[in-house]
């Protein structure tokens, strides 16, 4: 009998394809809940009703007609498919299994490194990029082996096997893959075609075509999607004035009865930004000693010099929190979003430190940290250049003579402790 349920999840949510495609196939009686008011995610998924039946609060989810609850999406393909997709016996019921395993571990990581910042949900990093690229051509070269002599991953036909892999391919496919760079592996482009103009794939995926223009990353539309639209303003405003000048001085260039000789190149160049610590009275605290500490000893050892040497009267520490929660999805993805910050604030290094930590895991995680500069006012307001990033945080001054100040500090800065009830992940140190 094919199954019946709802199943819960964001629109267009790559993880729900499978599922979708996996549908079609068994002939699943679906009520699919993905846009408001049906569901909206933040709220939905963080509702007492939708707890007491996914206590994760993690999507896809889905509820059959019989009470059967799932919440990966690997089990709830395998679930609503038909028999068709499963294998014949059990040997290609584990290498299917081992298929979708492979779609989820091995080519998914690296295809959200590498089209997410295409598709403005995740900041730009040149190395993580270029590490995505390798590890997809590892994959697409093995790949192209496998189907040197098959048609099919598992079998004669069509598979849960290649619904996983296609799905976690196709942005890949559509979005960054050129003509140039899917050249080599003729194999895995004809499999690729063949799954995608499936009926029943069609159904689900629409008139998807491959790519001929690799996407790139777009600083505004990534600014757009996190909500940074007035800090999108204030750098096109800046260059904006940057260009005015440029012109002026063309025009400056043209009305003059002479060339202008080295000198008076020199004194129109425009002089370098100061550091705008630099208002603040240096006190005591040296910032490269405490992070020479930190780096080459054991925070047993780390932590007691911070305490002993800090100077309340000229440094602050600050508390941040990531303020949507809600929008953090797969761990690296919220690994890169903190990476791409701390990038973003280079030129605040000298005089600030902070630990940065990420707590729960794919699909239920937060951020939070502790930070530490010159002066006691908010240090992004300082600069055009370091507000970027800041307002997707809640930020709190703490008080360095409160005991539970110094609790907080101590666990973020030794990657242990209670941290108030969240499971610890990994951290990242700006210094």
């Amino acid at each position: 009998m094919a199954a019946q349920g709802t199943l819960y999840t964001c629109k267009d949510n790559f993880r729900s394809r499978n599922i979708l495609i996996a549908a079609e196939y068994g002939k699943a009686k679906l009520t699919v809940h993905q846009e408001p008011p049906n569901f909206i995610f933040g709220e939905t998924n963080r509702s007492d009703a939708f707890l007491a039946k996914f206590p994760l609060g993690k999507v896809p989810a889905f509820e059959s007609k019989d009470g059967v609850k799932l919440t990966e999406a690997a089990a709830i393909a395998y679930y609503v498919a038909g028999n068709e997709l499963k294998g014949k016996d059990n040997a290609q019921n584990a290498q299917i299994l081992q298929w979708i395993a492979f779609a989820d571990n091995e080519i998914l990581p690296p295809a959200s490194a590498w089209t997410f910042p295409c598709l403005g949900i995740m900041g730009f990093n040149k190395q993580t990029q270029e590490k995505a690229q390798a590890e997809v051509k590892t994959i697409l070269s093995y790949l192209n082996k496998v189907f040197l002599s098959k048609t099919y991953l598992v079998g004669e036909r069509i598979s849960l096997a290649d619904i996983a892999v296609f799905s976690a391919l196709l942005n890949l496919y559509t979005l960054v893959l050129d003509p140039a760079f899917r050249k080599p592996y003729g194999n895995v482009n004809r499999w690729f075609e063949t799954v995608l103009n499936q009926p029943n794939v069609r159904k689900v995926v629409g008139q998807a075509k491959l790519c001929e223009v690799a996407a790139q990353f777009d600083a505004a539309t990534f600014a757009e999607i996190q909500g940074k639209g007035d800090s999108a303003k204030k750098t096109d405003k800046k260059a904006a004035k940057k260009d005015e000048k440029k012109e002026s001085k063309k025009e400056d260039k043209k009305q003059a009865p002479e060339p202008l000789d080295a000198g008076d190149e020199i004194l129109m160049a425009e002089p370098p930004k100061k550091d705008p610590f630099e208002a603040f009275p240096k006190g005591t605290f040296v910032m490269d000693d405490f992070k020479r500490s930190y780096s080459n000893e054991d925070t047993a050892v780390s932590i007691p010099y911070f305490w002993q040497k800090f100077d309340p009267e000229n440094y602050s520490i600050w508390y941040c929190e990531y303020k949507y929660p809600e929008d953090l999805t797969m761990v690296f993805m919220s690994c890169n979003l903190i990476s791409g910050m701390m990038q973003r604030l280079d030129k605040m290094r000298k005089n600030a430190f902070a630990s940065m930590c990420l707590f729960g895991e794919d699909n239920c995680s937060t951020i939070s940290g502790i930070w530490v500069w010159r002066g006691h006012e908010l240090a992004f307001t300082l600069s055009e250049d370091w507000q970027i990033d800041y307002e997707s945080y809640q930020w709190k001054k703490l008080d360095p003579k409160d005991e539970s100040t110094k609790t907080l500090v101590n666990e973020y800065l030794a990657w242990e402790g209670q941290f108030g009830g969240k499971k610890f992940n990994q951290g990242k140190i700006f210094k």
